[in-house]
């Protein structure tokens, strides 16, 4: 396939002028994120099934002809297994894509599974095997090679193609709509703000500490999170998570206590343990009616694996029914929420916490297409266990 390598404004603005006319866009990104909290975007492919181009973000300051196709609510975007894509979009541009679809959420309403691969796409598609071999290379580095330009090239140019055909497998199994809404879930988790004050709740073990700990651990975790975004490192290049919670539940006093810790990293406490006691002073003279709850487990409630095994019974009859994996109607994940919001427990781990997620509007299984499907059995059946 011939593309068009774009390395200047005038250039991509005559090219997103063009696509601007397209109905359909098969679009990816490459980026690197290895060394960063955020991804840097290495290359943008994009095809109409004329015109196949490779835009160099690099080479060109002002990207916003191409923020304005994501943005455009007469062209449909399609992108493969798009998570990290939204991301790209969100820390580039702060550009929400409307109108857009996931190919794999389309393959996974297939029967495909929910991680099937671009390449097992097209391997499934056409036959084609995909050389993947540049898939891990340092895509900000220029020159970009051919093989790199050969390789994006293809990612987009197969996509564009296979999309038709998976539109018209989706619409006759009937879960189209379900595939567009199941997109726009995934969309909305992804430009959902970060609430920093809730982040201590995502560490591990952090259900172990009482009140006090906790608090201490909510401003280590703060802290982190925003070194971690003046620098642009990963949260791990910061300090470890083991060290915040070693931190966090022994609250030592100074430097030689710190560094007595068992579980802390000795490099953690040689380059930001005085950066970490100052925090600690600063929770020490927090309010202790404004610690958090201790959190709680949700497998520690009375009944709950009796429950949950209930559940995962009630989803696979429902999958069973409509001929749907199991993990198509509902993840692990999606029954605690689930669970958490019918045992009205408002700080378990690893679920938000604050008085929107009371409400039934946020819990996946009573919302969109899932309420639609099996909404009222649903209900029935919590009001069969829970009233009881």
């Amino acid at each position: 396939m011939q593309y068009q390598l774009i390395e200047d404004s005038l250039s991509l603005k005559a090219l997103c002028e063009q696509y601007s006319k397209a109905k359909v866009l098969a679009i990816d990104t490459e980026f690197v994120r290895t060394r960063t909290l955020y991804p840097k975007l290495g290359l943008l492919q994009i095809f109409d099934g004329k015109q196949l181009a490779l835009i160099d973000p690099i080479a060109i300051d002002d990207l916003s002809p191409f923020w304005q196709l994501l943005v455009d609510v007469n062209i449909i975007k399609v992108l493969h297994a798009c998570s990290e894509d939204l991301e790209v979009f969100l820390t580039s541009a702060g550009c929400r894509p409307i109108n857009l679809i996931d190919s794999q959420i389309m393959m996974s309403f297939l029967g495909h599974g929910l991680s099937m691969g671009y390449a097992a796409m097209v391997e499934n598609f056409t036959g084609i095997e995909l050389d993947k071999s540049e898939s891990r290379t340092d895509w900000t580095k220029r020159p970009l090679t051919q093989k790199q330009l050969n390789y994006a090239s293809a990612d987009v140019e197969h996509l564009f193609h296979i999309y038709p055909k998976l539109v018209a497998q989706i619409e006759q199994a009937g879960w189209y709509e379900q595939a567009k809404q199941e997109t726009q879930l995934l969309i909305a988790r992804k430009f959902t703000p970060i609430d920093e004050s809730q982040l201590y709740r995502q560490i591990k073990l952090a259900w172990r500490l009482n009140p006090k700990q906790l608090n201490t651990l909510q401003h280590l975790a703060t802290w982190r999170y925003q070194q971690a975004k003046k620098r642009d490192l990963p949260l791990g290049f910061v300090v470890k998570e083991h060290t915040l919670m070693a931190v966090a539940q022994n609250n030592p006093q100074n430097l030689n206590a710190m560094s007595k810790l068992d579980g802390a990293e000795v490099l953690d406490i040689r380059h930001k343990g005085k950066a970490m006691l100052n925090v600690l002073r600063q929770a020490s003279e927090d309010n202790e009616a404004n610690y958090p709850d201790k959190i709680k487990r949700l497998d520690e409630y009375p009944g709950y694996k009796q429950i949950f095994k209930k559940m995962k019974s009630f989803i696979a009859h429902k999958a069973e029914h409509h001929q749907l994996a199991v993990e198509n109607i509902a993840s692990k994940k999606q029954i605690n929420q689930f669970l958490a919001w019918q045992f009205n427990l408002n700080n378990i781990r690893g679920l938000a916490a604050n008085a929107e997620d009371s409400s039934a509007y946020s819990v996946d299984l009573l919302t969109g297409w899932r309420k639609e499907l099996f909404g009222k059995a649903l209900q029935a059946f919590a009001d069969n266990e829970f009233k009881n």
